[in-house]
C-alpha cells in the first residue's frame, strides 16, 4: 500500500489546542456550585457543561482536521461528523450526571474521567471515520496509546477538579482536560496513515472543508462567548473572599465545642477568631456553598455548618426554612410580602436582606408567621 504524505497548518493546531482548553475551562466552571442548585438549576448547569465539554472536543478535532494537509481532495461525510458531535456530548453528560448525582466517592471520580476519556477516544474515531476520498489506518500502537493518555489525563483532571472544588483546582483540570483532547488526536494522528479511496462508501451527504469551516467556527464562537460568561463570574467577589476556609475537622471541633456549653451555640467566625453565636440572636443563614452565611442584627458571619447540617439543628430551635437555602429566625421578621407566587420576609433591621421564598413554601412559612408572631404584617 502506498501511503499518502500528510501535513498540518501549525496555525491551526496552535487554534485547537486554545479551543480544547478554553471549553475545558467552560465546560468544567459551569459546574461550581451546584450543591446550592435546585434540581432544575442543577440539571440546566449539567447540560450546559456537557455541551461546552463534548462541543470543544469535538470542535478541537476539527480545528485541527482543518488542518490537515493531504496531496488528494476530500470530503466528510456530514451525519457521521454530527454523530461523532452528539456522541461526545452524550458520553460527557453521562459523566457529569454521575459526579452530580450520585453519591462523589474517588471511585466515582475516577468512572467519570475514565468516561470523559472514552468520550474523547469515540469521538476521534467516529470523526475520522466520516473522511470521503481518503481512508485511515491506524495502527495498534496509535490506538493503545491515545486510549491510555485519554483516559489518565482525563482522570487527572476530574480528581484535581473535583476532589476539592476550589478555584486554583479547575484551572489545574482545565489544563489536565486541554492535554487529554490535543494529545489524544494528535497521538493518534501521528501514527495514522491514509490511503486515496475514491470508491468510498457514502453514509450521509457529502460536506466539503469549507462547509466544515462554518460549522466549526460557529461551535468554537458559542464556546468562547460562554466562555466570557462564565469568566465573569470569577472577577466577582466572594462572600467569603478574605475569611478562613476551616477543614472538616476543624469544623467538627468546633461544633463539638459548641455543643458543650450551655444551649446551641452556633460556631463562627469574625476577624480571624472563633465566636459563638446563640439563635435567638441570628435574623437569617444563607447557603453558601459547602458552609453558611449568619446575619445578626449588627454583623455578618461566617459558619462552617453547611444548610443541611444547620437545618437539622436549627429547625427545632423554631427557625423556619423558607428556601432549601435560607433558614429565618420567625421572632426577628419584620412583614411577609407576597406577590401571587412568590414571597419574601423582610426584617428592617440594617443590612439584614430579604429572604425568597420559594412557591412551595409559600402557605406553610406564612401560616407559621402569623402562629409564631401575630404582630407580623401579611402584605
Amino acid at each position: 500500500m502506498e501511503f499518502l504524505e500528510s501535513d498540518h497548518n501549525n496555525f491551526l493546531v496552535i487554534m485547537s489546542c486554545l479551543v480544547a482548553l478554553i471549553a475545558g475551562f467552560t465546560g468544567l466552571s459551569l459546574t461550581r456550585n451546584l450543591s446550592d442548585k435546585t434540581v432544575a438549576q442543577k440539571t440546566l448547569s449539567i447540560a450546559l457543561a456537557s455541551v461546552a465539554l463534548g462541543g470543544g472536543i469535538w470542535s478541537m478535532h476539527f480545528v485541527a482536521m482543518l488542518g490537515l494537509q493531504l496531496p488528494v481532495l476530500f470530503f466528510y461525510d456530514a451525519a457521521i461528523t454530527l454523530i461523532s458531535a452528539l456522541t461526545a456530548i452524550l458520553i460527557v453528560g453521562a459523566a457529569l450526571i454521575l459526579l452530580h448525582f450520585t453519591k462523589r466517592t474517588p471511585v466515582v471520580i475516577s468512572a467519570a474521567g475514565a468516561l470523559v476519556g472514552i468520550g474523547i477516544l469515540v469521538m476521534h474515531y467516529i470523526g475520522m471515520a466520516g473522511l470521503e476520498l481518503c481512508r485511515a489506518i491506524y495502527t495498534p500502537l496509535g490506538i493503545i496509546t491515545s486510549s491510555t493518555i485519554a483516559i489518565l489525563l482525563c482522570i487527572i483532571a476530574f480528581w484535581m477538579t473535583y476532589y476539592h472544588r476550589t478555584n486554583k483546582n479547575i484551572f489545574l483540570g482545565t489544563i489536565c482536560f486541554g492535554v487529554a483532547v490535543c494529545s489524544v488526536h494528535f497521538f493518534a494522528m501521528a501514527s495514522t496513515n491514509f490511503l486515496a479511496a475514491p470508491q468510498s462508501a457514502e453514509f450521509g451527504p457529502r460536506m466539503s472543508n469549507e462547509v466544515l469551516a462554518l460549522g466549526v467556527i460557529l461551535s468554537s464562537f458559542l464556546i468562547f462567548g460562554t466562555f466570557l460568561w462564565v469568566g465573569i463570574t470569577y472577577l466577582v467577589p466572594s462572600a467569603t473572599e478574605g475569611m478562613p476556609q476551616p477543614s472538616e475537622a476543624d469544623a467538627r471541633v468546633e461544633q463539638l465545642q459548641a455543643l458543650s456549653i450551655t444551649g446551641l451555640k452556633i460556631p463562627c467566625e469574625r476577624d480571624g477568631g472563633k465566636v459563638f453565636v446563640s439563635p435567638s440572636e441570628v435574623m437569617l443563614l444563607r447557603a453558601d456553598g459547602r458552609y453558611t452565611q449568619i446575619y445578626t442584627r449588627d454583623d455578618r458571619l461566617f459558619c462552617v455548618w453547611p444548610i443541611t447540617e444547620a437545618t437539622k439543628k436549627l429547625l427545632p430551635e423554631g427557625f423556619l426554612q423558607t428556601h432549601r437555602s435560607y433558614l429565618i429566625n420567625p421572632s426577628n421578621v419584620a412583614r411577609f410580602e407576597r406577590d401571587k407566587d412568590k414571597g419574601r420576609c423582610i426584617f428592617d433591621i440594617g443590612d439584614v436582606p430579604s429572604v425568597p421564598v420559594s412557591r412551595s413554601k409559600l402557605k406553610e412559612i406564612q401560616d407559621a408567621l402569623l402562629v409564631s408572631r401575630g404582630a407580623v404584617r401579611a402584605d
